[in-house]
């Protein structure tokens, strides 16, 4: 259905009647137009646009019992008005708010109750303004923080009970600490460890129960090391071994020679 047929609605699906709009007089001067610039419609776009439209209007709608219009006038109405939405009922509007108002104020939300809020946080904050929120109850946060936050501190998060922010936690962590999640239950985050260890490190993953970190440990480790790997259970381990001692002979003495996994067959895989 199109705008021009579409009726137009008001957050509490009432048709918007132009005639008994307070702010009516501005149609006058194109300020506003039913389903296009309009702070009674129920459209997030149109209310948005009336703000756009009239600025100075925002901090009379800062109290509007339709979210969308706090959330809105959030984003053109005067700064010192903005703090008390810091408490709306609306994570939106708290939100919008917050990202207005000094830092400070946007610190306050690492602990705001909806987990969409707290992920905006983290993706915005940096450094140590992210250590309190390394033990957020969402995981999806704490995957946000391990991406983000200073190397040093991913220490702290090495025994995260979620395998995909260890994960993220092995592929950025420094070197010295990989061993800690060698023994890590989950297959993806040995395989994280596995890509960054050297090739004598990763003799004792040729036997782990993961193909892909045995994998990666049939790739890279010492050729003198490939012989216990020929009768691996899995066709593609064992290719990759006879791969490499096909090549014994050809090798510089000395040169570990390294054959890397094709795209394809590493997405294929997975």
């Amino acid at each position: 259905m199109t705008h021009d047929i579409e009726q137009a609605l008001d957050w509490q699906g009432h048709e918007v009647c132009c005639e008994g709009c307070v702010h009516h007089e501005l149609a006058d001067e194109k300020r506003c137009k039913q389903k296009h610039i309009c702070v009674q419609d129920r459209s997030p776009s149109r209310i948005e646009q009336f703000f756009k439209t009239n600025p100075g209007l925002a901090n009379e709608f800062l109290a509007h019992p339709y979210f969308e219009v706090r959330a809105a006038a959030a984003k053109f109405a005067d700064v010192f008005h903005l703090t008390a939405l810091l408490d709306d009922v609306d994570e939106t509007v708290r939100w919008h708010a917050a990202l207005r108002l000094p830092r400070r104020f946007l610190l306050r939300l690492r602990s705001d109750p909806h987990r969409e809020v707290r992920v905006r946080v983290a993706s915005h904050i940096e450094g140590e303004e992210l250590v309190p929120m390394m033990a957020d109850p969402d995981y999806y946060v704490r995957h946000v923080v391990a991406r983000r936050i200073g190397v040093p501190s991913l220490k702290h998060m090495i025994d995260d009970p979620d395998p995909e922010v260890r994960r993220v936690v092995a592929q950025r962590i420094t070197a010295e600490w990989l061993p800690e999640l060698i023994d890590d239950p989950s297959g993806a985050v040995v395989l994280a460890v596995a890509e960054r260890l050297t090739p004598t490190q990763l003799l004792p993953l040729r036997f782990h129960a993961d193909f892909r970190v045995r994998y990666e440990a049939a790739g890279r480790v010492p050729l003198s090391a490939l012989a216990a790997m020929q009768g691996d259970e899995d066709p593609m381990v064992r290719e990759r071994v006879f791969e490499r001692l096909a090549h014994r002979n050809s090798a510089t003495p000395g040169e570990h020679m390294v054959i890397e996994m094709s795209t394809d067959k590493r997405e294929g895989r997975r």
